[in-house]
């Protein structure tokens, strides 16, 4: 991995590695992938602007998110069948997690169970992202087994009605690899993905065992059934967040689900700043989608997120050499945050302004 220096550099690497149909699983957005590539674009977007003559000596670069302490602002987000990217899947990408005292968050369609995760981190800061099924005692057992296992945030991922339209799914006919199977369950909500001869294994799956009929009524419920922070995962507008607020939710989580849902909407970080005012401060707001660099952690920090995470870099990091793969990748990040804060006069996040981070168009007056 020395030649890897940057997450480009492992994208590229784990797409030789990768079988198609797992590498088209990862990578591919919806429809067209025009908010897949607005994801990335949208940083290029920004401007930094740098204060010198600070003293920069020292720098640290914790912060606190939901009332516990991480090393740094950079997270992993939740993504399905990491099995098919390395035989460690789920269980290295949260040893990698742990090793850099951050937080993981665990797929419900993951090919590590909640209870195999508990046991390979079990010192780990671990959230757990939610689906809603039609069978609630399906849900509920979820929430149980996630609050026995120690992991401290639920997060309730609520763009997802159905999945989106992913052609390369579609064309691939996509199926887990039959060796695997959704750990988290038993019987035919483990295997029937890999069942299908129409289309996504996934979406087909999906669309029989997902509730279509959610509201914020169920967000509501969720609340009533556990103890544990409730995080909100994929709003993108303002009225939404200020419905999560009310609700009383302890943060919120802005994506668009790595651009595989419906293409057209805005990129993360183009929604990032009316969420962030809309809030008002009275919870936390977190971003995924397109960070790929050191500068884009530092720029979404600008904007108002506390924190974010990352999904596919820490996939292209497994493929290549599991939980060191992932390992690599967070300290690729992290040095690249740790630069972007040296060399604009940061010693910590919270010198972090709103004013260091401008749309580009700041410029054109001049």
């Amino acid at each position: 991995m020395d030649n890897l220096v940057c997450v480009s550099d492992f994208e590229s690497q784990a797409s030789k590695i990768l079988s198609r149909n797992a590498l088209d699983y990862y990578k591919s957005g919806a429809g067209q992938q025009t908010t897949l590539q607005n994801n990335k674009t949208a940083f290029t977007k920004l401007r930094i602007r740098p204060r010198f003559l600070t003293n920069v000596s020292n720098r640290d670069l914790s912060t606190t998110i939901l009332g516990e302490k991480i090393s740094i602002p950079i997270g992993i987000s939740p993504t399905a069948m990491q099995r098919m990217a390395h035989p460690g899947g789920e269980c290295s990408n949260a040893k990698a997690a742990e090793s850099f005292n951050t937080i993981f968050t665990l797929s419900t369609i993951a090919t590590s169970s909640i209870e195999e995760i508990a046991e390979a981190a079990p010192h780990g800061l671990k959230w757990f992202q939610l689906y809603i099924y039609i069978d609630r005692n399906v849900t509920l057992n979820l929430i149980r087994r996630a609050e026995k296992a120690g992991f401290k945030a639920i997060a309730l991922t609520v763009d997802t009605p159905m999945f989106g339209l992913r052609l390369a799914d579609v064309r691939n006919k996509f199926t887990l690899p039959p060796h695997l199977k959704f750990a988290n369950f038993e019987g035919e909500k483990s295997t029937k993905i890999n069942t299908t001869q129409d289309g996504s294994g996934l979406n087909n799956y999906v669309e029989k065992l997902f509730d279509t009929s959610l509201t914020w009524d169920d967000v509501k419920w969720l609340k009533s059934v556990t103890n544990l922070p409730v995080v909100i995962k994929g709003i993108l507008t303002a009225e939404d967040a200020k419905i999560a607020v009310d609700i009383g939710v302890e943060g919120i989580w802005v994506s668009n689900h790595g651009a595989r849902q419906v293409d057209g909407v805005p990129a993360s970080i183009e929604a990032l700043p009316e969420i962030v005012k809309a809030v008002e401060g009275k919870v936390e707001v977190y971003l995924d989608g397109g960070v790929t660099d050191g500068t884009d952690v530092f720029k979404a920090l600008a904007l108002g997120a506390k924190m974010v995470f990352i999904g596919r870099p820490t996939l292209w990091g497994l493929a290549c050499n599991g939980e060191e793969g992932v390992k690599k990748i967070l300290e690729i990040l992290r040095k690249e945050f740790d630069f972007a804060l040296a060399l604009t006069g940061c010693s910590s996040v919270v010198d972090i302004k709103k004013e260091m981070v401008v749309h580009e168009s700041y410029y054109a007056k001049i």
